[in-house]
């Protein structure tokens, strides 16, 4: 088959035509022969051949089409559940399961289902699809690189007074925007030429925010829902919960009211999991937790006051800085204080007192972040003055892993998303720690360079790569993770549960000793308490009461001597017999006579 191509062109588009014309020759050059250079020749045999190209050896001509190659996703979500059911919410998907087992039609689909498998399985049982073909190829092995975070971009506030960027939130559809708080948290530190703007940002255009939010009061805390992205909700410096819908623009939806609000700055707020998902708690320094529905903030719709003595007295009542939430646990919630304890709720609890199950003594000073491991939930991360501990539920008297102490204060904190093992420390002197606690554990595996100013808050972008540093300037820089931190280990999920789990083991076992210590320690306080108080009563020393002892024991043997003597001379003195009116009397000579006639 061949195949004929022609290619055509204008005239007017190959230049200017060439004018030829008659003329005599002329000779330019003329080279004369160099004797020399036929020394140099070298002769060619018969059996040289020069080929500019290969021959041709296929015996057929092929002329295929071209591949066009399409990506194209697939979103699988969880289907075939009423509007009015909560897939997230077990009880619920409980009770419909059940419902729907008692239906007639149920037990119809699963027979004609049933011949569908069974074929299926039949295939499987002849067919082995897990056979390996390439066992005897050698695994390749990948080089190890070395961890390295390296920045992207920086957002800086485009106002000339700066302020700190107190929290990020990443957009939850993607990677493209990031939302950042920016507020002064400096005693009488504000003026008025300070901007109250916050800002959403485009990743991919740092010169400019793309949106800003204009709240009443600077947000201290901002959240995006995970279940719609338009929807933003914030905690200001004047206690107010503000909530934006981005379609509607930068001015907020709703606002809380200063008379039902909190009386202090908000400093964490969090979206729940609900039907509406328009639920969310905040909490502040004034020692309240509240609940709210974002469709109307006039008022929450519950609050809790962290007393810790369970009486709900606003007075007595703990400040609070941070808070914990997971959608696996939904009816419980943690609360990081500034006296440095973590407070765990249960907010289905019956009466206000029981809403408070426990408390964890856990740093020196405030607990800036508090966060759950996103796969080991019952672990959980807390960052207060130089340390970040990691804690177990089942332990409430001591951590079951700690960092030694920085030389920095530790402002925030955030486990990895991907790695069970990795979490971020942001520190007040610009640095940026990433820890591996399977790879080390007194020393983080990586730290940057962040800033030369504090770095006041760090937040991860769910896919593990890109991480967010909000300084004291104002400054917001954009890092992306190398492979090694962002990519799930082989068997990391099992190491890191036998570790938590050896290392609670180890608390456990400590704590049970130091309880026994205690308990013979108050028995001997207990005891030289004793003693103290019947001294105090009168009693003598134990040399005094040796001492008369000794002396009354003396008395006693001298007392017995002399008491032996006397009746030994009775046995020895005679008797005297009378005789009256026929009668006989026997007298003893140490007793009266009168006494004895008597008798």
């Amino acid at each position: 088959m061949e195949i004929v191509y022609v290619y055509t062109k204008l005239r007017r588009d190959l230049g200017r035509p060439c004018s030829f014309s008659d003329r005599c020759e002329q000779i330019d050059v003329d080279i004369h022969p160099d004797p020399e250079l036929s020394k140099q020749l070298i002769h060619k045999t018969h059996r040289d051949q020069a080929l500019q190209t290969g021959p041709e050896m296929s015996e057929h001509q092929v002329n295929t089409g071209g591949f066009e190659v399409k990506s194209c996703g697939m979103n699988h979500v969880e289907g075939g559940w009423p509007k009015d059911i909560d897939p997230e919410k077990v009880e619920q998907t409980i009770r419909f399961r059940k419902k729907v087992e008692k239906d007639e039609g149920y037990a119809n689909s699963i027979r004609q289902l049933s011949s569908v498998m069974e074929h299926c399985m039949r295939q499987n049982n002849a067919i082995d699809i897990y056979q390996e073909y390439l066992e005897d190829e050698e695994e390749v092995v990948e080089n190890q690189e070395l961890p390295y975070a390296k920045t992207i971009n920086v957002f800086r506030d485009p106002n000339e007074v700066k302020r700190t960027v107190t929290s990020l939130s990443w957009h939850p559809e993607g990677e493209r925007k990031l939302a950042a708080a920016y507020s002064c948290l400096e005693f009488q530190k504000w003026s008025k030429d300070m901007s109250l703007d916050s800002y959403i940002w485009d990743v991919v255009k740092p010169n400019c925010p793309e949106m800003s939010l204009k709240p009443t009061s600077p947000i201290i805390c901002l959240e995006y829902n995970p279940k719609d992205s338009h929807f933003l909700v914030g905690g200001c410096y004047n206690g107010q919960i503000v909530y934006w819908d981005t379609r509607r623009g930068s001015q907020p939806v709703e606002c809380s009211s200063l008379e039902c609000g909190h009386r202090d700055p908000v400093y964490k707020v969090i979206w729940l999991q609900s039907k509406t998902g328009t639920d969310a708690f905040s909490a502040s320094t004034g020692g309240q937790v509240l609940w709210w529905d974002v469709r109307k903030l006039s008022e929450p719709t519950e609050r809790l006051v962290l007393d810790l003595s369970r009486e709900g007295n606003i007075d007595r009542a703990v400040g609070a800085v941070s808070l914990e939430f997971e959608t696996t646990m939904p009816t419980k919630f943690m609360v990081g204080t500034e006296q440095g304890m973590v407070v765990s709720c249960n907010r289905k609890a019956k009466t206000p007192a029981e809403k408070i199950v426990c408390t964890y003594d856990a740093h020196h000073g405030p607990i800036y972040a508090l966060q759950r491991n996103p796969f080991f939930p019952k672990n959980f991360l807390t960052i207060g003055d130089w340390t970040a501990r990691i804690w177990s539920e089942e332990i409430k008297e001591s951590s079951i892993m700690s960092t030694k102490y920085q030389m920095s204060y530790l402002m925030d904190a955030c486990w990895s998303p991907v790695r069970p093992s990795v979490f971020f420390t942001a520190k007040m002197d610009g640095v940026l720690d990433v820890w591996d606690i399977l790879f080390k554990q007194n020393e983080p595996k990586l730290s940057i360079k962040v800033c030369d100013k504090a770095l006041y808050s760090v937040r991860v972008q769910d896919n593990g790569r890109l991480l967010g540093c909000g300084s004291q300037q104002g400054d917001t820089t954009l890092l992306e993770i190398s492979s090694g931190l962002s990519t799930l280990q082989k068997n990391e999920k099992s190491l890191m549960a036998g570790m938590f789990e050896r290392e609670t083991k180890r608390e456990k076992i400590l704590e049970a000793r130091q309880r026994e210590m205690r308990l013979k320690e108050r028995c001997r306080s207990e005891q030289s308490k004793a003693e103290e108080t019947g001294r105090e009563e009168g009693e003598e020393d134990p040399e005094q009461l040796i001492a008369r002892a000794e002396s009354d024991f003396y008395t006693m043997v001298e007392m017995e001597f002399k008491r032996r003597e006397e009746r030994k001379e009775k046995l020895q003195l005679p008797y005297l017999f009378l005789v009256s009116d026929g009668q006989s009397f026997e007298m003893d000579c140490f007793q009266p006579v009168g006494a004895q006639l008597h008798a």
